[in-house]
């Protein structure tokens, strides 16, 4: 097949061709918007899941509705060790999110709402971008995070209401946002949750990402509608590969398409490897058996390449061990003690390297005394290193 017409591309956070299998989170996002042009509250949402599953593409899809509707629109990724802050990136990016939707030029009315996110760059550090206006005095300049932070929702979202329309702040990879900032995040959506204010947070995340935002503020059980994302159905796995395909006069079923579909195991990422990997090595319109088999070969060295060997490569040998110790439950989650036991160590004896790992973004504790893999068939990947 011609390679320039293969309809799959694999990429972090990038748009397949077919988007299947997660109506119901845009439906309820849908819902929040019109409930908004009502001026009628809601509470934000939080994305859940392992890596791959397509978090970062939902949350974008998200995004894009809310930005064809006029909200005022802005969107983060949570980093540990980023250069600059998150409170300065979100400064700046309320000023770009403002000139975007052109409210300078939109008159007095949303005067004090510029101004008070004039006030609020100007606190957090941010230089070289300004609106032209002038910062508004006593508002989201006190030099107190949380404070200024529920001021300029407050001033933004009484204009933005005016015409039926909200905040949104998207955050991505959101467990790595400090928990102080965190908390302060949370406490400006609860404010706004209180007084039915059009703001929300909407965050996507590993499975421990629930956690993380109660230990944060303990209320935040209850300000998110929570959706933990998994693999596909597999009707709806199995249209990401064939609907694409198809449109494009090829044929993927029966056996071959059952061979990828075992596979990918319904993650997202890997039917977008196998998809691509089907087009190009196969000769004809008809995938067949041979071309699924060989598919699953390319495919799988690809994954092995570049989404499990990034991951494995940052980790020291220390690490390493405890990674093998845990395939040993295959996807786990695996019992600490159980790890500890296999590399002849106390529990204490694998902190450091398990530490590590959660920092690193490698591993996650779903519970106490118990710890995942972030990447599904990582355990596969690390049996094939053993035998390679």
């Amino acid at each position: 097949m011609y390679r320039e017409l293969n309809p799959f591309a694999p990429g972090a956070g990038r748009r397949p061709p077919e988007l299947v299998g997660r109506t119901a989170e845009l439906e309820a996002f849908d819902t929040t918007l019109a409930r908004a042009r009502r001026q009628l509250g809601s509470r934000g949402m939080v994305l859940s899941g392992l890596r791959g599953v397509g978090k970062t593409v939902l949350l974008n899809q998200l995004q894009d509705q809310a930005e064809r509707l006029g909200w005022l629109v802005v969107s983060l990724e949570g980093e540990r060790h980023a250069a600059t802050s998150v409170e300065q990136r979100l400064g700046r990016q309320m000023v770009v999110a403002a000139r975007r939707l052109g409210l300078p030029g939109k008159g007095k009315r949303f005067r004090r709402a510029l101004g008070a996110i004039e006030s609020f760059k100007i606190q957090v550090g941010v230089t070289g971008i300004a609106l032209d206006v002038k910062p508004a005095q006593g508002r989201a300049d006190s030099g107190d995070l949380e404070t200024d932070l529920s001021e300029l929702v407050e001033d933004v979202t009484a204009v933005l209401a005016e015409d039926g329309l909200g905040f949104a702040l998207f955050i991505d990879e959101m467990q790595e946002v400090a928990p102080t900032t965190l908390g302060t995040i949370l406490s400006a959506q609860h404010a706004a949750n209180q007084r039915d204010r059009p703001f929300y947070v909407i965050g996507a995340g590993l499975p421990n990402l629930p956690a993380v935002l109660t230990e944060a503020r303990s209320y935040a059980e209850r300000l998110f509608d929570y959706r933990r994302i998994g693999p596909l159905p597999t009707r709806a796995a199995a249209r990401a590969l064939t609907h694409p395909i198809a449109e494009r006069g090829a044929n993927l079923s029966g056996p071959a398409l059952e061979l990828l579909l075992e596979a990918a195991g319904g993650y997202p990422y890997f039917l977008q490897e196998y998809g691509q990997a089907v087009w190009d090595l196969a000769p004809h319109k008809v995938f067949t058996v041979a071309d699924a088999e060989a598919a699953l070969t390319e495919g799988t060295a690809r994954l092995d390449e570049g989404f499990f060997r990034a991951r494995w490569d940052r980790a020291t040998p220390a690490e390493r061990a405890l990674l093998r110790a845990m395939a040993t439950d295959r996807e786990g989650p695996s019992a600490s003690g159980d790890v500890a036991a296999r590399l002849g160590k106390p529990i204490s004896g694998i902190g450091p390297a398990r530490a590590s790992l959660i920092s690193k973004g490698l591993v996650y504790a779903p519970e106490h005394g118990r710890l995942g893999y972030t990447v599904p068939g990582m355990a596969a990947f690390i049996d094939r290193q053993a035998t390679a």
